[in-house]
């Protein structure tokens, strides 16, 4: 029989997660040798290494891959049934990891995490703001117990549930002449310069889709924030599509115009949707959280 230890099995799941043993061994109270001893164990009991080596960070190699769900899954069992043999009824307790693309981490993350931190004020939240791209990546690897991101994802092992409608706009500063300009049509975008997401963003897709209706722009400026590009706007460096929920204190202050293009619509709507690896364990912790939206 393996006798592999929940302990050990913490240091796998942790190292996984941060790449690192000695951050792994902060995480988890326990010295640097101890949780390199405890993986180094549980590596000689299965007679394979999970990871490989790599200027000094830990990257899962194909077993690790494999056996990583199984490991997350095996220590919420365990959790479980500590909180079931114990006396603290439906209290929670542990540690949920959650991904956010940029619209939703920094506007919306009231919206999502809100209900839950309210009735499960035990359960630690970590939380990843990135790029749309980038989260469904972490959720794929098993670094993260859900996603919320903008706009499709479509991969074979995602499970994507609707969450929200978003609505984006074009903006522009104040003093541009499409702000000025009544009954716009797409003739008037010609020669224009446009502010970008970075490739990877949804609101950069979607960027993408309607600059395909219009001419040409002048020029394009790309960041990879959406708050570094709403100040662009404002700035006077270009125009920008940007999510309304991001520009709606801006523009009630008058520091920038949105944009009125009906013609855009079909492009500036989408769906925030929550992103899980169909292969993912749902244990308590998770199964809370979903019911919480």
């Amino acid at each position: 029989m393996l006798n592999v230890s929940p302990r050990q099995l913490e240091v796998f799941v942790q190292a996984a997660a941060t790449g690192s043993l000695s951050a792994a061994a902060t995480r988890l109270h326990l010295t640097q040798p101890a949780a390199s001893m405890a993986l180094a164990e549980m590596e000689r009991l299965l007679g394979a290494k999970v990871f490989d080596r790599a200027r000094g960070r830990l990257r899962l190699n194909p077993r690790g891959r494999e056996l990583l769900p199984l490991a997350q899954e095996l220590l919420e069992r365990h959790a479980e049934f500590a909180r079931a043999a114990s006396d603290r009824g439906g209290a929670l307790s542990g540690e949920l990891h959650i991904g956010t693309s940029n619209t939703v981490g920094n506007y919306r993350v009231g919206e999502l995490l809100g209900a839950f931190v309210g009735a499960q004020p035990q359960v630690a939240i970590r939380l990843r703001v990135a790029n749309t791209e980038a989260i469904a990546n972490a959720v794929l690897e098993h670094a993260l117990d859900v996603g919320c991101v903008e706009g499709p994802v479509p991969h074979a092992e995602l499970d994507v549930r609707p969450w929200r409608d978003d609505t984006l706009v074009v903006c522009a500063p104040p003093s541009h002449a499409l702000a000025r300009r009544r009954g716009l049509k797409p003739e008037h975008f010609g020669e224009v310069r446009w502010v970008l997401r970075e490739p990877g963003s949804a609101t950069r897709a979607a960027s993408e889709q309607v600059l395909a209706q219009l001419p040409p722009p002048r020029s394009r400026l790309e960041l990879s924030q959406t708050e570094a590009i709403k100040q662009a706007v404002v700035a006077g460096l270009g125009i920008a599509v940007l999510p309304e929920v991001a520009v709606r204190g801006a523009a009630e202050a008058g520091r920038l115009a949105v944009l009125r293009t009906p013609f855009l619509q079909p492009f500036l709507r989408r769906k925030l949707s929550l992103l899980l690896h169909r292969r993912k364990y749902h244990g308590a912790l998770l199964e809370a959280f979903l019911r919480s939206l």
